[in-house]
């Protein structure tokens, strides 16, 4: 039997998603949020959250897009526990699934997700390089965010199985690994979008959304960055409005 881990009751999305999270360690934050507000999706699509923790960004998705058919996929039992309490507190319908996504097809397969069974998948890997990152000492917030050398690579090729063709890939990296993201995008996907993410308005860019299709064919393309924060250091407002759940990021609206 597993020991029980200390969570805490809180509301994101400007209250209307009610979340039940470790006390300490991984928990929901802007990140999640910003890649949910920028994840495209139709009612009756099938949504896949690769990596969801607690299962904050899906659940953000499926909130805003009533009726899509959401998988939340977690190889941590505790966080996946979590994201099924989550999925039920907020009346949202979920596969919650417990796997590695290092596993080979057949799992997969195995698990409900056989090749081309998904029209978007969303994902924030752990990005951390774990040569200038100090490991923390709580195991599960470690893993949460620290890359192995082979886990963008790893979990893009999964997205690439499972996605349908067309199927859009959303997600959310560090700035300074875009050509990491590039790199492992090259094969099976394009029509890449790029949008930086700054922590000041004349900061450089702390992460990087990205937005690629299975077997797209349009030239890449930059759109215009977003701030956490205003010229003057304060919180913008039209970020603040998406963290709420007010307003969206534009691929969202595609």
């Amino acid at each position: 039997m597993r020991e029980a881990i200390a969570t805490t009751d809180d509301r994101v999305l400007g209250g209307t998603l009610l979340l039940r999270q470790p006390a300490s360690g991984h928990r929901a934050g802007h990140d999640a949020i910003l890649l949910a507000a920028a994840t495209a999706a139709r009612r009756g699509q099938r949504v896949v959250d690769f990596g969801a923790g607690v299962g904050t960004a899906g659940l953000a998705v499926a909130k805003r897009v009533p009726g899509v058919a959401l998988a939340l996929i977690e190889i941590n039992p505790d966080f996946a526990d979590l994201a099924r309490h989550n999925a039920e507190a907020n009346g949202i319908d979920a596969d919650v699934i417990t796997l590695d996504l290092a596993a080979d097809a057949e799992t997969f397969a195995a698990a409900g997700l056989p090749p081309d069974s998904a029209d978007v998948i969303l994902m924030n890997p752990p990005f951390n390089d774990p040569a200038r990152h100090r490991a923390s000492p709580d195991r599960t917030r470690e893993i949460a965010h620290v890359a192995a050398g082979e886990t963008l690579a790893t979990w893009v090729h999964a997205a690439r199985r499972v996605l349908k063709s067309n199927g859009v890939l959303t997600m959310i990296w560090r700035a300074d690994g875009i050509a990491e993201v590039l790199g492992v995008l090259d094969r099976g996907f394009g029509s890449l979008a790029l949008m930086p993410v700054h922590g000041g308005a004349s900061a450089p860019a702390i992460r990087i959304l990205v937005r690629a299709v299975k077997g797209g064919k349009a030239p890449a393309a930059i759109h215009p960055g977003i701030a956490l924060r205003d010229a003057k250091g304060a919180p913008d407002a039209h970020i603040q409005h998406i963290l709420e759940g007010q307003a969206v990021l534009p691929w969202a609206s595609l």
